[in-house]
């Protein structure tokens, strides 16, 4: 962060190692609380309105959580990260796999082709209730922005058998929206392209993260 920055704590409200390690590596100190919400009781049609609200429920329910009171007597304000991430292959959005059967047919599927990733990112000033979520779209030949969500195109080689039997065997993947962990050792080699930001495809798109703390101060 830069030295005349405005000061504050921040809570991110996720259990997931990619995104602590892109805001730890953003230069930010904070702190992690999990929702622990389901998420399969939450349905919308379309993917941008399913991540974001997904990110609204997991903020609503670490707020009572969080001291707030404490929070309005303090110099600096308290700000909670809240975000969510499906994947979208051939216009079906899918989620966190349901089984290993599931996660493998995933990583199947994604051989010689593509899949998209729709992120949203939800910040909320704990003190004032300022909240601000947006989002970018990319899609090629086109940039088009939008609010709420950041997706984004990867596409893969073929992935052996072997590959995916090891991920499984891991368990990562079925913690991963869509069984799709890029930036994990064994997956790297088969990455063909991605369009768009990494950061954006593991969950936590950082210019977009430090224009909405901006917006929330």
């Amino acid at each position: 962060m830069e030295a005349n920055a405005p000061q504050f704590k921040l809570i991110l409200g996720s259990s997931s190692t990619a995104r602590r390690k892109i805001l730890a590596d953003m230069g930010y100190q904070f702190t992690t609380m999990s929702a622990d919400i389901d998420e399969k009781a939450i349905r919308k049609e379309k993917p941008e309105d399913l991540v974001m609200a997904l990110a609204e429920a997991k903020a609503e329910a670490i707020i009572p959580r969080v001291s707030i009171g404490e929070s309005e007597g303090d110099a600096e304000p308290t700000l909670l990260i809240t975000c969510d991430q499906v994947v979208v292959y051939e216009g079906v959005v899918r989620e966190k796999p349901s089984s290993e059967a599931e996660a493998r047919q995933f990583m199947k599927d994604y051989a010689n082709g593509h899949a998209a990733t729709v992120s949203s990112v939800l910040v909320t000033n704990l003190v004032t209730g300022s909240r601000r979520g947006e989002w970018d779209k990319v899609e090629v030949p086109l940039l088009i922005y939008t609010q709420y969500s950041i997706s984004r195109q990867i596409y893969f080689h073929d992935i052996p058998d072997q590959v995916i039997d090891k991920l499984i065997e891991e368990g990562i993947v079925l913690y991963a929206a869509g069984g799709l962990i890029i930036e994990h050792p064994l997956i790297l080699p088969y990455v063909k392209e991605v369009v768009g930001s990494t950061d954006s495809v593991m969950g936590l798109p950082k210019a977009l993260t430090e224009r909405l703390i901006k917006e929330v101060l």
